[in-house]
């Protein structure tokens, strides 16, 4: 029978805006939570369960090889396993997803469909969920056509037109024919199962066909960032509008490292990147219902906001350890929660505002931004003013250590900047006046503090002398121009100081958990925007290119890549790497004009 590959990030993603799962490269499923992307991980193999199993998996008798991609610009997972006799057989995955009575029709489910493609393949199907973070094998019951897992917030139903013995005690059996299978609510099918997932199936690959057709997509690279998009899209939790930083949790960023954290949840600071890379592909919903999500969070009576939120609204998502998985490799602890949550970081109200500005002037949206919307952004604006020059935790989330960091407080500028802008669309001259006043002062103290002068360089914090990956952005944000000697000098720098190889340390100062080891996959794309907009952009294109080779072989991003090896690290797959790509993807492309 097929043996489980090691556990590595060769995954392929599928989800439906409800919930995601992951699928090793024999079709294999090793995570899923349910039945939110932040419940309880009935499908854990990847963090090693020390009672083992925790997956879905379809083993083929003399397995020998397998092939496996996306159905052309589709959330569909198709792979191919061959065995050592020349049988193969076709398995498809997707989670049913397409718009239905003037809704989305995006239920908690799985779909996968089982076909003969050749010879005489021997099979043995073997479905093995656990309950309480690996802790134990759910109850379950079993009938006609169907076996019921009773997990602790989900009933899981698994409806098949496999005789249900052979899948009961993972029997072996002949494929003779298509076999079907819906995984999902503990609901009774009411059609024929084979012609439910068929229709499904052609239904999905028509909603995200459709959907991919209206990208305002470059004209190179077209592949990758179709993907990237599809992706940033699959981890937007549509019940609240939250969007969650990765699927994942406790994927260590590099080997046998303490740093390893649960990214299920939705970071304002990694949504509002999210929202900005799927606006400039045109894809606005994502913005309207992360806005939506921002608006429905419980704030404390100034506005003020914490760096992060559960998908629900949650504000405490207490950190703890869970010891019944291993972790991935064995490399433990598996973290649910972060503490990140009660961080001091001063960039949050820039992103909230500059994820919200172009409700302002996108004369394309149903319901676009007026003064009722802008009232509700201004508390955030004030409280950039008053902590722009007080220190914080830093977008890199430092745990034993506050500074003033620059990209904080040009954050908490572009806060103040954005609402002058939206202030001055909407004709409110007095409240344009005010926060323009303001951001003035802002970027003058800011400019005076972050720059040295003696390094020639803008710093990580005021009055520093270190760099930061955060520096790059500087230009992108408004507050410098690209051609600006500060600005060039510091992208310089950088290279100089940062660049390992053909990626990018986010900062080499060693920091409460020592030195970074690995690549942290957006700062290398940040690079690459940096490096094309001073002009260096033969340079750039050739980094890219070699970033995207990087990609695993379905064109996914991890959160970090060792620098010798290209070995992905981190959780997965990470909206901020897939947002970095379509940013550089875009700065780097030919205009379509060239194409005739």
């Amino acid at each position: 029978m097929t043996q489980p590959l090691a556990p590595s990030l060769d995954l392929g993603l599928v989800g439906n805006g409800s919930f995601g799962a992951l699928f090793d490269a024999q079709a294999r499923l090793v995570w899923s939570c349910l039945p939110a992307f932040d419940g309880d991980p009935a499908f854990c193999a990847l963090l090693s369960p020390k009672q083992g199993h925790g997956d879905w998996a379809i083993e083929l008798d003399g397995f020998e090889r397998s092939e496996q991609h996306y159905i052309e610009n589709t959330a569909i997972l198709r792979t191919v396993l061959h065995d050592r006799h020349g049988a193969s057989i076709e398995i498809t995955d997707f989670a049913p997803r397409w718009r239905q009575l003037d809704r989305f029709y995006r239920p908690v489910m799985l779909m996968r469909r089982i076909r003969l493609l050749s010879g005489s393949p021997r099979i043995r199907i073997r479905l093995r969920p656990l309950a309480d973070w690996g802790a134990r094998v759910p109850d379950s019951t079993w009938g006609s056509n169907h076996i019921r897992f009773v997990l602790p917030d989900f009933a899981l139903r698994a409806t098949t037109d496999v005789p249900i013995r052979l899948l009961r005690e993972g029997l072996p059996f002949v494929v003779d024919r298509d076999l079907h299978f819906v995984l999902g609510p503990d609901e009774t099918l009411t059609q024929p199962l084979a012609e439910f997932v068929q229709g499904s199936l052609k239904r999905t690959t028509s909603y995200w066909r459709e959907w991919v057709r209206y990208l305002s997509i470059p004209l190179d690279f077209q592949e990758a960032v179709i993907r990237s998009a599809i992706t940033l899209k699959l981890c937007q939790y549509e019940d609240s509008g939250g969007i969650i930083a990765a699927m994942t949790t406790s994927i260590p960023e590099a080997a046998d490292t303490e740093r390893n954290w649960d990214y299920r949840y939705c970071w304002l600071r990694d949504a509002a990147f999210v929202v900005r890379a799927l606006n400039r592909l045109g894809a606005t919903r994502t913005m309207e219902e992360y806005i939506r999500y921002i608006f429905n969070l419980t704030v404390s009576d100034d506005g003020d906001m914490q760096p992060l939120y559960g998908i629900a609204f949650e504000h405490e998502l207490t950190e703890e350890t869970m010891p019944a998985l291993a972790g991935y490799r064995g490399m433990g602890p598996v973290r649910r929660g972060n503490l990140a949550y009660v961080q001091r970081q001063h960039d949050t109200y820039g992103s909230v505002v500059l994820a919200s500005a172009q409700l302002f002037f996108d004369r394309r949206l149903e319901h676009p931004g007026d003064a009722a919307t802008f009232a509700k952004l201004e508390p955030l604006g004030e409280l950039a003013w008053r902590l722009y020059d007080q220190p914080d935790a830093g977008l890199w989330e430092f745990r034993g250590k506050a500074y003033v960091h620059t990209y904080s407080a040009v954050m908490c500028w572009a806060a103040c900047d954005r609402l002058a802008r939206i202030a001055s669309q909407l004709g409110l001259d007095a409240r344009a006046g005010h926060w323009q006043e303001r951001a003035t002062a802002m970027r003058e103290r800011i400019m005076a503090e972050s720059w040295n002068a003696e390094l020639g360089t803008f710093a990580d914090a005021f009055g520093g002398d270190r760099l930061d990956a955060s520096l790059l952005l500087l230009a992108d944000l408004g507050f410098i121009k690209t051609e600006d000697p500060r600005f060039v000098g510091t992208v310089e720098a950088i290279g100089r100081t940062l660049r390992h190889g053909d990626g990018l340390f986010r900062y080499v100062t060693p920091d409460d958990f020592g030195a970074p080891e690995t690549s942290f996959t957006i700062c290398t794309f940040w690079y690459i925007d940096a490096l094309a907009s001073i002009g260096r952009t033969d340079e750039a294109r050739a980094l890219f290119e070699t970033l995207l080779s990087r990609r695993n072989h379905l064109g996914l991003l991890s959160e970090d890549l060792a620098f010798d090896t290209g070995e992905a690290w981190g959780n997965f797959p990470q909206t901020y790497s897939h947002v970095g790509l379509i940013m550089a993807a875009m700065r780097l492309s030919r205009p379509w004009q060239d194409a005739a």
